[in-house]
């Protein structure tokens, strides 16, 4: 069997070469010609191929520009403590994390979303607008989205470490270039404090289940796996994902 996929290769290879000797289709020498009669210049062909390549490059960030200018990052970071305070390694997965907090990103952006697509997006697609006006235009929404979400203080830091780059500026007068990473530490400030007071309640029932069972003198037993029960009867009985997620909503309300 070996010896006959060898021999098919060899043959394949053999008239292959043959063929790229005696047709003229694929002879060098005929490829301007060919290019003539299909009737493509090399400078449209350029100029299609670089918005391609650009546009490809977009769709590539696209998950970095989610994460920069929408609330997914708080979303992602607080379900992520709440699994932890609870004990659970991995349930919920990260998958259905990720998946919730995109669809709650979308829930909280789809004003920002449909503002963006008709102030910027669809002027464009009627060619009534350029890319530079379109992408000014876009930015907007978003801009707005931030500009609340922002801390002051975190903008002042910001440009305070780099002296003379920005002259004082605010949330409203930020360039993007400061105000993106503003607003994404200003999101991470607030879901570590959120995180925060999610991990209290757990904490108290781990600290008197500990208690209880040092009393009782059973030292052997590791008292996170006796308070996990507890915690996800407390956790289901309080209705924790819905109220959790409609504390997180209503703090983009508005």
């Amino acid at each position: 069997m070996k010896r006959l996929a060898s021999a098919l290769i060899v043959l394949a290879l053999v008239g292959g070469s043959a063929l790229a000797q005696t047709d003229p289709a694929v002879d060098p020498a005929n490829a301007g010609q060919i290019v003539d009669a299909l009737g493509i210049e090399g400078s449209s062909l350029r100029g299609e191929m670089i918005p391609l390549i650009l546009l490809v490059s977009v769709l590539s960030l696209a998950p970095g520009i989610i994460m920069m200018m929408t609330c997914l990052p708080l979303m992602v970071i607080v379900f992520s403590f709440l699994r932890q305070a609870i004990g659970l390694q991995q349930s919920p997965p990260s998958m259905m994390i990720m998946s919730l907090s995109l669809f709650l990103t979308f829930f909280v952006m789809e004003p920002v979303f449909m503002d963006a697509w008709t102030a910027g997006i669809a002027p464009y697609r009627e060619g009534t607008i350029t890319e530079a006006d379109a992408f000014q235009q876009v930015m907007i929404p978003f801009r707005g989205f931030m500009e609340m979400r922002v801390d002051p203080a975190t903008i002042t830091a910001l440009s305070d470490s780099i002296p003379g780059r920005w002259d004082n500026p605010g949330a409203e007068g930020a360039p993007l270039s400061l105000l993106i990473p503003s607003f994404m530490l200003s999101e991470i400030k607030t879901a570590f404090q959120i995180g925060f007071a999610v991990f209290l309640p757990f904490l108290a029932i781990d600290l008197v289940v500990a208690a209880v069972l040092m009393a009782m003198g059973m030292m052997m037993v590791p008292p996170a796996v006796v308070s996990l029960p507890f915690k996800l009867a407390f956790f289901v009985m309080a209705d924790g994902w819905t109220k959790l997620t409609a504390a997180l909503l209503r703090g983009y309300a508005g």
